[in-house]
C-alpha cells in the first residue's frame, strides 16, 4: 500500500499506457513456448507489477495442440483486443457465433486453473478433448458493469473438437470471459457515470443533485465510447429505483459511430439516434450534464465541453463545464470551509480545513460554548446547523452555529443501558435531514429527523443483520454507509434510500438491498466517505492488524495508494472533496491529519471524534 493521500484534485487522472515491444516486455499469447499434447499448465495471470504492460492477442499457430488452443484462448481474453476478434479464431466456426464474451466477467484470485478430465469421449475417436477451468471466484462484471463481489468456487468446462483441416478448435465455453485478478486490475479500470437523484434531493439553489453509478470498462479499448453507450443504457440495477435520466427510452449513440474522443479544445462531439431528435433546451442540458461529469476523468485533462448532435447531423445543444455546475450539485459543490472535532473540553471546535497552520477554535453558538458536554457531532452540508451527542450517549441536541444562538432541549433520547447502548454519530444528508441510530438493545432503530427536528421517522431496513455502530449519509441523500456488528463481528455496508413522500403526511423511508463495501475485512472500526462513490475504511482482514484503506461501494479496491499507516485510529473523517485532508483521532496522537504528499501530522494532543460536514 502506498505512503500518501490521493488527493491532488477532484478528478481522478488515469495512467497513461505504455506500450513495449518484444517478448521481453510484452505479454504475447504464443510467444511462450507451448507445450504441442499432455497436460496443460495452469494459465497465471500477469503480475500487478506489470500494470503498464499493454498485451496484445496471437492467433493460435499452425497444428497447434489442444493444450495450446486452451492456453492461448484464455491470454487472448486478457489482451487489448476490442472485439475479442483474435480470441474468436481459436473457436470453432459454430462457437465463434454463439458466445458472448460481454455476458460477464469472471474474477478469479488466479488464473484459471486447467485440467483435462477427458479425451476421446466417442467410442474408437481421439478428435474431441474436454478441459476443466477451476479457480477460486473473488468478483464478478455483470452486462451493466456492474461489479459485484463473489466467494466460492469457478468451474467450467472447455470442449474441443479437430476440425476437418486437422486444426484443433474450441466448440463448446462458457460465455463471457474469465481471467485472474491482476490480469483484471490491469485490462478495467472503476469509473463514475452519472444520474441524476430522483427522490425529492436538491442541491443549493434547486439544482439537481447529481448521483455517481460505479461501473468497470476496459480502460485500453476505447473507455470513452464504453463509457457513452452504458450511460444510455441506464443505471445499473442496484441504484436504478433512486435516480433518474434525462435521455428518452431509447437513445443512443448514432448508428455507425464507432469511437469518441476530445478535440483539441477538450469538446466532445455526441451524435445521438433519433430518439433524441425532439427534446428541449432545457432537457437536453441535462442530458449533456450527464455526459460531461461522466466523461471528465478519462482524459489527463478532462473534458471541458459537450456537444451533443440530432441525428442529422445537426447541433442539438451545446455545455461547458462552468454551466454544468450550475445546473447540476455535483458531489459537495463548494469545498467545506472547515473541519471539526471534540476538544478535551467536551467542546464542538473547528479549523479551516485547507490550512492545517491555524489553530482550532469553538465553533459559534452553544455547542461551542462547553455547557453541554458533547462526544460526537455532526455538522450540516451548509455549515450553518450542528448536531451534538451528549457524552453519555443519550441525548441528542441540534443547535445553530451562530453567536448567541441557544442550545434548547434535547430533539431525541435513548434509553439504552450504557453509554454503548445508545446514540451512533449522527449525519447529514444533502437535503438537510439528520440522521442517527439508537443501539438500544431493546429498541433499535435508524431514526431520520427532517431538517434536524421534529418527531423522528423511524427507516425501514427489513435487510439489516444485525447492531449499526456508525451511520454516514452520502451528499447524493440516495446511498448510506454503515457499519454492522454481529457475532462479534463488524462489517461496511452500503445501502439503498428510498422515500415514498406521496402516500401519508410524514415520509415513508426505507433502507433496501444493503450489500458489502468492505468483504475482505472482517472487523471495521471507522470509515467515512470519501468521493462520489469511495470511502476509507479501518479495519483488518482475519488474522491480520489494523489497516486503513479505500473501497468503493461495489465492493471493488480502487487501484491507487492507500493512506499511510496510523497506529490505534479510533475515528476517521474525510471530505467528498478528495483535494481535502484526512483527519483522524489516534489513541497515541490525538487529532491528526494527512494531506496530499505529505505524512500525518498531530494538530492537537487532547481531541475526540473529527468530522468534515455530513
Amino acid at each position: 500500500m502506498g505512503a500518501d493521500r490521493e488527493g491532488s484534485g477532484g478528478r481522478r487522472r488515469p495512467v497513461r499506457v505504455a506500450a513495449y515491444v518484444g517478448c521481453g516486455a510484452l505479454l504475447l499469447a504464443g510467444c511462450a513456448s507451448m507445450p504441442d499434447s499432455g497436460d496443460l499448465r495452469d494459465v497465471e495471470s500477469t503480475p500487478r507489477a506489470d500494470s503498464q504492460v499493454r498485451v496484445f492477442a496471437m492467433p493460435p499457430r499452425e497444428d497447434a495442440q489442444p493444450a495450446e488452443i486452451v492456453r492461448g484462448f484464455l491470454e487472448a481474453l486478457t489482451s487489448d483486443d476490442p472485439e475479442y476478434a483474435t480470441a474468436r479464431l481459436y473457436l470453432s466456426a459454430s462457437a465463434h457465433k454463439t458466445w458472448d464474451p460481454y455476458e460477464s466477467t469472471n474474477v478469479l484470485a488466479d488464473g484459471p486453473n486447467t485440467e483435462v478430465v477427458q479425451s476421446g469421449a466417442r467410442e474408437g475417436a481421439n478428435d474431441d478433448f474436454l478441459y476443466q477451468l477451476s479457480g477460486n471466484r473473488v468478483a464478478t462484471v455483470d452486462t451493466q458493469h456492474a461489479y459485484a463481489p463473489e466467494s466460492g468456487s469457478y468451474s467450467e468446462a472447455v470442449h474441443l473438437t479437430q476440425q476437418p483441416d486437422k486444426q484443433w478448435r474450441i466448440d463448446r465455453l462458457p460465455q463471457g470471459v474469465v481471467m485472474g485478478k491482476s490480469d483484471f486490475e490491469r485490462n478495467y479500470d472503476s469509473v463514475n457515470k452519472y444520474y441524476f437523484a430522483s427522490n425529492g434531493s436538491s442541491g443549493t439553489d434547486g439544482q439537481l443533485v447529481t448521483v455517481a453509478d460505479p461501473v468497470y470498462v476496459r480502460g485500453e479499448v476505447d473507455p470513452m465510447t464504453e463509457m457513452v453507450r452504458t450511460l444510455l443504457q441506464g443505471p445499473t440495477s442496484w441504484l436504478d429505483p433512486v435516480v433518474t435520466s434525462s435521455f428518452p427510452s431509447g437513445t443512443a449513440l448514432k448508428k455507425g459511430v464507432k469511437s469518441l474522443s476530445p478535440d483539441d479544445r477538450n469538446r466532445v462531439t455526441v451524435p445521438l439516434n433519433g430518439k433524441a431528435d425532439r427534446v428541449g433546451q432545457a432537457q437536453c442540458t441535462r442530458m449533456a450534464t450527464q455526459l460531461l461529469f461522466t466523461l471528465q476523468d478519462l482524459t489527463p485533462t478532462g473534458v471541458d465541453e459537450v456537444e451533443l448532435q440530432k441525428s442529422d447531423g445537426s447541433q442539438l445543444c451545446v455545455l461547458t463545464e462552468d454551466r454544468a455546475e450550475s445546473v447540476a450539485s455535483h458531489g459537495t459543490g463548494q469545498p467545506p470551509e472547515y473541519e471539526y472535532f471534540i476538544d478535551g473540553k467536551q467542546r464542538l471546535v473547528r479549523m479551516p480545513s485547507g490550512n492545517g497552520d491555524k489553530q482550532p477554535e469553538p465553533v459559534p453558538g452553544a455547542l461551542g460554548e462547553g455547557e453541554t458536554k458533547l462526544r460526537s457531532a455532526a455538522v450540516s452540508r451548509d455549515e450553518d446547523i450542528a448536531a451534538g451527542v451528549s457524552t453519555d450517549g443519550s441525548s441528542l441536541y441540534v443547535g445553530s452555529l451562530v453567536s448567541g444562538s441557544s442550545l434548547g432541549k434535547a430533539v431525541l433520547h435513548s434509553e439504552g443501558r450504557t453509554p454503548d447502548d445508545r446514540l451512533t454519530t449522527p449525519s447529514w444528508d444533502g437535503r438537510g435531514d439528520l440522521w442517527v441510530a439508537d443501539r438500544d438493545p431493546e429498541n433499535p432503530r435508524l431514526l431520520l429527523l427532517e431538517k434536524g427536528a421534529g418527531e423522528p421517522v423511524v427507516v425501514s431496513a427489513p435487510g439489516l443483520d444485525g447492531r449499526i455502530e456508525a451511520v454516514r449519509v452520502s451528499a447524493d441523500g440516495v446511498r448510506i454507509a454503515l457499519i454492522i456488528e454481529k457475532d462479534g463481528k463488524s462489517s461496511l455496508q452500503i445501502g439503498r434510500i428510498e422515500r415514498d413522500t406521496e402516500s401519508a403526511e410524514r415520509p415513508v423511508v426505507s433502507l433496501l438491498e444493503l450489500r458489502a463495501a468492505a468483504p475482505q475485512l472482517e472487523d471495521v472500526t471507522a470509515m467515512s466517505w470519501a468521493g462520489d462513490s469511495r470511502l476509507v475504511v479501518v479495519g483488518r482482514e482475519e488474522g491480520g492488524v489494523q489497516q486503513m484503506a479505500y473501497v468503493q461501494v461495489d465492493g471493488s479496491t480502487p487501484v491507487g495508494t492507500a493512506p499511510s499507516a496510523l497506529t490505534g485510529v479510533k475515528e476517521i473523517a474525510a471530505s467528498e472533496d478528495e483535494r481535502l485532508p484526512l483527519v483522524a483521532h489516534s489513541e497515541e496522537d490525538g487529532i491528526v491529519r494527512l494531506s496530499s504528499g505529505e505524512q500525518w501530522q498531530t494538530v492537537v494532543k487532547d481531541g475526540t471524534a473529527p468530522v468534515y460536514p455530513g
